[in-house]
């Protein structure tokens, strides 16, 4: 494999993940994943941990309310939020939002786990 790897978001086919939200995923190897995913107003993932893989969420666009283990606020445009491993949480869109997702370990659908 070359060291350069470069993947555009207009070549990526969408799909719909375990929590029901759609992502494009750009990468995904071993060790990590990064993925934009987007939100309709009104829309909201199912609220659900992931045992194994921490995620990073960066807003690119909207604005929405993210729940991380019972502590709740508005996210918008540049703010990045991290959720560790066993962190129950939910993303509902207040306007449309799209936020890219970043994975370490990758994402994986058997590691999303609902109570």
């Amino acid at each position: 494999m070359t060291g350069l790897d470069v993947r555009s978001l207009d070549a990526v086919e969408p799909f719909t993940t375990k929590d029901g939200s759609t992502i494009r995923e750009l990468h995904h190897t071993a060790r990590q994943s990064l993925a934009e995913a987007s939100l309709a107003p009104g829309q909201s993932t199912q609220r659900h941990y992931h045992r194994d893989s921490e995620e990073i969420y960066l807003v690119l666009e909207g604005r929405g309310e993210l729940e991380v283990d019972d502590a709740t606020r508005e996210v918008g445009p540049g703010d990045a939020v991290l959720i560790r491993p066993g962190a129950r949480h939910e993303l509902r869109a207040l306007e449309p939002l799209r936020f890219l997702c970043a994975c370490a370990p990758a994402y994986q659908h058997e590691d999303t786990f609902f109570d």
